[in-house]
């Protein structure tokens, strides 16, 4: 495993699931949340918000790293949709369980799904191996 490749698919990938987050669920979906305000913190523990995206961040990376063969951004992207597919199924439970409205429920999937396939396309991209009919020869000083 390269290890700087995957340190810095890593660390792009925090950043984007981070302000993706931000984005998708701390202000598209604020309306929608603050229906059911009773169920959320008036304001995120943030310490705990940044952890919990570096897991998420980290782990996710090493699937892509690990698990999907040299396929770089297409295959990274479509483990993506099925980890966001995963979540789904969370979702769905949560929703069982709590009292969330549909709109939350739909808003968390389609989020889930969109934040990780671009997140593996990054992951993909960044740590996507060099094709083998390709040589890297270093040029000599004359």
């Amino acid at each position: 495993m390269n290890w700087q490749k995957f340190f810095t698919a890593f660390i792009a990938a925090f950043i984007f699931l981070f302000v993706f987050g931000f984005l998708w669920y701390g202000t598209l979906m604020r309306p929608a949340h603050e229906e059911v305000s009773a169920l959320f913190k008036a304001k995120p523990d943030f310490p705990w918000l940044i952890l919990g995206h570096l897991v998420m961040a980290f782990f996710f990376a090493m699937l892509c790293v690990r698990f999907v063969p040299p396929g770089g951004i297409g295959a990274s992207a479509a483990l993506g949709i099925l980890v966001g597919l995963t979540y789904a199924g969370a979702h769905v439970v949560s929703f069982a369980v709590e009292p969330l409205t549909t709109k939350i429920l739909w808003g968390w999937i389609a989020g889930g799904v969109i934040q990780f396939a671009i997140a593996g396309a990054i992951v993909g991209a960044i740590y996507k191996p060099a094709p083998a009919h390709i040589t890297f020869v270093k040029e000599r000083s004359r």
